[in-house]
């Protein structure tokens, strides 16, 4: 409990017992979760909490937000990497169209894209759609 307290602290979030429970499942798990997925592996949560804790992750750069194309945003956890000032974490994402889990691929990381001048890019995500390394076998 004392390495997912200090998790917290280090990213400047109060570990309180909600967000001590959300960070243990997310550590947990293989793949991305949407809030709906969070919500159903832990029984006694409230979802606007829920909702509140992601919030607090995401901004202070714990987890990262993923557009998979489903339709459903899901979360996974940050590199060490990312802070409060941004995600610096760029790397590809993977949905498999047979299980609909998403994954991150850290060791694949996007290139730098350079864009033209007056473009500001706020956010970069690659999404690679297939069969996973499970579904696949």
């Amino acid at each position: 409990m004392k390495h997912l307290e200090s998790r917290l602290t280090e990213k400047n979030i109060k570990p309180t017992a909600m967000r001590l429970v959300v960070l243990d499942s997310l550590i947990r798990q293989s793949s991305a979760q949407s809030l709906t997925d969070m919500e159903l592996k832990m029984e006694r949560l409230d979802r606007v909490t829920l909702y509140r804790t992601i919030r607090t992750f995401e901004e202070n750069g714990l987890v990262h937000r993923i557009e998979d194309g489903s339709g459903i945003t899901k979360f996974a956890l940050c590199a060490s990497g990312c802070d409060i000032e941004g995600h610096h974490d760029l790397h590809l994402h993977f949905y498999c169209t047979e299980c609909r889990e998403t994954h991150c691929l850290p060791k694949t990381i996007i290139p730098e894209i350079k864009l033209p001048k007056g473009y500001q890019s706020l956010e970069t995500q690659l999404i690679v759609k297939g069969v996973c390394r499970s579904c696949g076998s």
